[in-house]
């Protein structure tokens, strides 16, 4: 049996030797980069969504009573994404200690790294949502690159703790933080006090200086799935076998724990499933767990069989979908920043082509207003979905080239 890649963690317990095989080293790190960039292809369609398939009500997808079964699964496979694209950047960490970079060194990259996501989010990836520059209107809003970001700078420090420690701090964080549902607070003034726990862990409207920002990923919840990830990213010093073995017990339990919960409507989730018009609906109910702030049912539904993905992965055969996505995979960061301008510029383009209203293009997203005849259908969403995959993938297999070919520092930030 083939033992794995990575060097061990050296705060965790003793691991196999690595596999000094360069084609397994390779195929290791293939497959998370595949499942890393079925995630982000995913992204794009969930904010093609967003800009393409508009109309003058703005309603939320999930929404059961409007909305339809096609646009409320094409809403809901998103929710796969950020999860993962977390756990995962949590999982990268770990990696890079096993690959041999030293303690210290890492947890200065991460520090830096998260100060320089934060940037971000409110410089590149906030022109790309808003298309426009009113800083004044719209400084920006904390998404999952905030988050993220954020969480590596706590990361950076907790790495110096053994990581059974990092661990329970994590799974603490995912599987208690429902405890504090009823600590919110109501808006739309939720004080100093307020605005803080809201960064912390309720989604809202808050204001700095005088000025909106829009509150989405709530800091504490991601940092428990980051953190997480971490953990995770440690087993990858395992032999391949047990490794896998530990991805399908894990992802097993976590669907198991999340239809206990779920089913039962014991905890983990700010509102409850119920029977809705028919079968179907009733199903959707089910599976209409909370994102903002991502809630513990909503974890272990999207992260159990993500778990089972990644096991799977390791051993399947790929074929040229699976290549391309391997390589979105190797650059998330390049990928994800240039989704947004795709999203958005394919929404501004089919629109302009077709002689329909553009100004909600332009502003605050969903504080714009509606206007009558804007937007199209979920066939052409789709296809514009596709035709930004189609974009994007020679943009990233050149960048992937690029950060194969070289080894400056600033690539990494990248």
């Amino acid at each position: 049996m083939a033992t794995q890649t990575l060097a061990p963690d050296p705060v965790s317990a003793p691991a196999a030797p690595a596999d000094p095989s360069p084609a397994r080293r390779r195929a290791r790190i293939d497959s998370v980069d595949l499942v890393r960039g079925a995630v982000m292809v995913l992204m794009l369609l969930d904010h093609v969504r967003d800009y393409v398939h508009q109309d003058a009500t703005h309603f939320d997808p999930t929404n059961l009573q409007r909305t339809t079964v096609a646009l409320f699964l094409t809403r809901w496979v998103t929710h796969f994404c950020a999860p993962v694209f977390v756990l995962l950047a949590g999982a990268g960490a770990a990696m890079q200690l096993a690959r041999g970079k030293p303690r210290r060194e890492l947890s200065r990259f991460l520090l830096t790294r998260g100060a320089w996501l934060v940037v971000l989010e409110f410089t590149i990836v906030r022109l790309g949502v808003a298309f426009d520059l009113n800083y004044a209107a719209f400084p920006g809003m904390l998404q999952v690159i905030w988050a993220t970001g954020v969480g590596m700078m706590v990361l950076s420090g907790l790495i110096h703790l053994r990581t059974r420690w990092v661990a329970a701090i994590g799974i603490g964080i995912v599987a208690l933080h429902n405890f504090t549902d009823p600590l919110n607070v109501p808006g739309p003034n939720p004080g100093v006090g307020g605005s803080i726990w809201m960064v912390l862990h309720q989604p809202g409207l808050i204001h700095v200086l005088g000025v909106p920002v829009l509150v989405l990923y709530p800091l504490l919840p991601w940092l428990g799935v980051l953190l997480c990830g971490y953990c995770l990213g440690h087993v990858y010093a395992w032999p391949a076998e047990r490794r896998r073995r530990l991805l399908v017990r894990l992802g097993v339990g976590m669907i198991i724990a999340f239809l206990v919960l779920r089913l039962t409507n014991l905890y983990g989730n700010p509102f409850p499933w119920s029977v809705q018009k028919n079968a179907v609906f009733t199903l959707l109910s089910v599976l209409n767990t909370s994102k903002y702030p991502p809630s513990l049912q909503y974890v272990l539904m999207t992260l159990g069989p993500a778990l089972l993905v990644l096991a799977w992965v390791e051993t399947a055969r790929r074929g040229p979908l699976g290549r391309a996505l391997v390589t979105f995979g190797r650059v998330p960061l390049f990928f994800y920043l240039l989704q947004w301008f795709t999203a958005h510029g394919l929404a501004l383009l089919f629109s302009l082509a077709a002689g329909k209203p553009t100004a909600h293009l332009f502003g605050i997203p969903g504080f714009t207003p509606a206007q009558p005849g804007a937007g199209f259908g979920l066939g052409v969403t789709y296809l514009a979905w596709a035709a930004g995959v189609v974009m994007l993938y020679p943009l990233c297999r050149w960048f992937a080239g690029v950060k194969q070919r070289r080894d400056d520092w600033w690539l990494s930030y990248l």
